[in-house]
């Protein structure tokens, strides 16, 4: 997919919102980001996933991430849509803002946009993406789905853990990898290395090439 995607810095579009104005960077600041954008208010999947969104929101400040939603509708649009969002989540309030993007150019610039998807007008659809970002503004992990399948919070939790503890440790997250399980130490560091960075110790599957690079340690 051409555009922004992994490894790139996330432009500093400037958005109105339903907690009014934005500039990109200076509401990620120092910290971990979480973008997602929606192909329209008022649709029954996106109700879904922003109702899941405020439901998670404390598991997300716990970690230190922020939440910025998108959608191709006016600000007054999004307002009205989030009493349909937390009537629906059973309590829990929407307290991220919610991008509006009628021109649909903000779309453009973060690589939201659905090839074929297109409104009453013609004019193009946001789909149903999501960039995590990093403090230094990098999108380190980007999702896609089709406009049918909404997305899995679980999920999203687990690959944002996943980011931060190899931000902090020179650590990869196997297979199947949730927290609390072992995580697999980098082919780069050496295992003298590896001895001084992982003193609780580490274990070295044995294989039938010899080579000793799956090492596996628990790190918090």
């Amino acid at each position: 997919m051409p555009g922004l995607t992994i490894g790139d810095k996330v432009p500093n579009i400037e958005a109105e919102t339903t907690a009014g104005r934005i500039r990109l960077h200076d509401f990620i600041g120092d910290s971990w980001t979480i973008v997602f954008s929606h192909p329209a208010d008022f649709t029954p999947v996106c109700t879904t996933e922003l109702a899941k969104m405020a439901a998670y929101a404390e598991e997300f400040k716990k970690r230190g991430v922020k939440l910025l939603g998108l959608s191709c509708d006016e600000v007054e649009s999004h307002k009205e849509w989030i009493k349909d969002v937390e009537s629906f989540s059973g309590g829990h309030k929407v307290t991220y803002p919610i991008m509006a993007d009628p021109q649909r150019e903000i779309v453009k610039e973060l690589n939201m946009v659905d090839p074929d998807e297109k409104d009453s007008n013609g004019r193009p659809m946001p789909s149903r993406a999501l960039h995590i970002v990093g403090p230094d503004k990098v999108v380190k992990l980007s999702f896609l789905y089709p406009a049918t399948t909404g997305r899995n919070m679980d999920e999203v939790i687990r690959v944002l853990d996943s980011l931060q503890k190899a931000a902090k440790h020179k650590v990869a997250t196997p297979a199947d990898w949730k927290p609390g399980d072992k995580v697999v130490i980098l082919p780069s560091v050496s295992d003298e290395e590896a001895k001084k960075m992982f003193p609780q110790g580490f274990e070295t599957a044995k294989l039938p090439s010899g080579k000793g690079y799956l090492r596996f340690t628990h790190v918090d």
